[in-house]
């Protein structure tokens, strides 16, 4: 027998290629890194690190006072910081067993909104654009930019803004409010029907956003994913309605659902909450007390220095009907606006700004809340308070020992269960699809730091 003639054909082997996208790839924000798996095109696994930001936010709360913590919670998500600064008053107030005045709570409601508008109107746009559509993106910021103006309006910055207090807000609402915040709304609204018709029955748009990023709603559950995410797949849980807090249970609004839980369902939810976020604020502004908004013209006008100075000359006996005149920063902490939008608890409320500038018991008032040591001082005790922040459940959880700092703060950043998912949104997708599924996630790493 002859020796076997061997074969010169080459065994084919297939291997996967592991690839780095992130944390320098422009849609992955600079801090989120996705090791994937291919094979091809096609995405097998997928890796998701999200530790490149580290801001120990709470820690940093138990560090100080409990008002203390509401510029760490403007950095949470802060594209719609206003939610954080809520929720997080809400949950150390529920510990305090305190009720804020009605006007107060309009106010927060209405600004909450406002904020998850800015949200949304982010999310879509920076995904539309990372799909080529720019136009949308330029839309979208225009419209941001009206509701900015009117946040700016109400409390002296545009982003990181530490409007809340425990107990109340910084002011009310500034003269000529509800006009410039309808407007903005009107505005709004025609830059929404403009993208409508940019994107809804866009080719590309819709070939790259439908059936990508498929969750069902047995998962979505299961992962504890809530907000425009969950209810894509068909499930309407929704804080503001499942557990109402404030006056939305006196709001008429719906909840939208898609049914297929992919990324052009999460558009088409985001699109329509803009929508009933309108409206709800439309409500709010026509049945929120109106209070004192215009301050009463008897009396005098004192500057807040001369007012200082006066009393610490002990010259006050003028002051009963006077009038502080303020720097921007502090306007609507006057006695005209105080009772409305603060609670009238001593041992939380900061005193109206001429009984700080005014008398000795509204100075010692003003100091023993600001001093360390002193301070806001809850009960032993803790609470969890819920909030539907833009992108679903923020909560808060809140310790105190009794003294005048929190023990213990820890959030539930509602993008994290999320993120904690994105692997199985991913795996069998194409390359291509990260970056629209990545899009409908809204990732903000300020509230994902862990």
């Amino acid at each position: 027998m002859g020796k076997p003639v061997e074969s010169n054909r080459k065994v084919s082997e297939s291997r996967s290629m592991l690839l780095n996208i992130g944390p320098s790839h422009p849609a992955m924000h600079g801090i989120v890194r996705l090791i994937t798996e291919l094979d091809g095109e096609t995405i097998l696994n997928a890796d998701v690190e999200i530790g490149y930001l580290h801001r120990a936010f709470e820690k940093m709360c138990e560090q100080g006072p409990y008002n203390n913590a509401i510029p760490y919670t403007d950095r949470l998500n802060y594209v719609s910081p206003l939610i954080n600064n809520i929720g997080y008053c809400l949950a150390v107030e529920k510990i305090l067993g305190i009720t804020t005045p009605e006007r107060c709570q309009y106010i927060r409601v209405i600004m909450s909104e406002l904020s998850r508008i800015t949200d949304h109107l982010t999310c879509v746009g920076a995904t539309a654009m990372e799909l080529g559509a720019f136009t949308v993106f330029l839309y979208m910021i225009k419209a941001r930019e009206y509701l900015y103006e009117v946040i700016e309006d109400v409390t002296g910055a545009r982003l990181t803004i530490s409007y809340a207090r425990v107990g109340g807000l910084k002011a009310d609402l500034p003269e000529g409010f509800e006009k410039k915040c309808l407007w903005a709304i009107q505005e709004t609204r025609g830059v929404l029907k403009e993208v409508e018709a940019l994107l809804n029955k866009n080719r590309i748009f819709v070939d790259r956003m439908k059936d990508t990023g498929f969750i069902s709603q047995e998962d979505a559950i299961a992962y504890g994913i809530t907000g425009p995410f969950l209810r894509s797949t068909g499930a309407d849980y929704d804080v503001r309605k499942s557990q109402p807090y404030l006056v939305y249970d006196k709001l008429d609004f719906d909840i939208p659902v898609g049914e297929h839980g992919d990324n052009l369902d999460r558009y088409y939810v985001r699109m329509e909450e803009m929508a009933q976020s309108m409206r709800i604020i439309e409500q709010a502004l026509k049945q929120m007390p109106k209070g004192d908004i215009m301050v009463d013209t008897k009396g005098h006008v004192i500057p807040a220095a001369i007012m200082v100075d006066e009393a610490k000359m002990g010259r006050t006996q003028d002051f009963k009907n006077a009038r502080v005149d303020l720097d921007p920063t502090l306007e609507g902490t006057t006695k005209g606006f105080h009772e409305n939008v603060y609670s009238h608890d001593k041992r939380v409320a900061l005193p109206a700004k001429e009984d700080t500038y005014g008398n000795i018991e509204g100075l010692m008032n003003h100091f023993k809340l600001v001093m360390a040591g002193h301070g806001l001082r809850p009960p032993k005790g803790e609470a969890y308070f819920p909030v539907e922040g833009a992108n679903g459940e923020l909560g808060f959880y809140v310790v105190s020992d009794g003294t005048d700092q929190p023990y213990r703060v820890r959030v539930r950043p509602p993008c994290f269960p999320i993120m904690g998912a994105l692997h199985k949104l991913l795996a069998g997708e194409m390359v291509a699809d990260i970056v629209p599924t990545f899009g409908s996630v809204n990732m903000i790493g300020g509230e994902l730091d862990r």
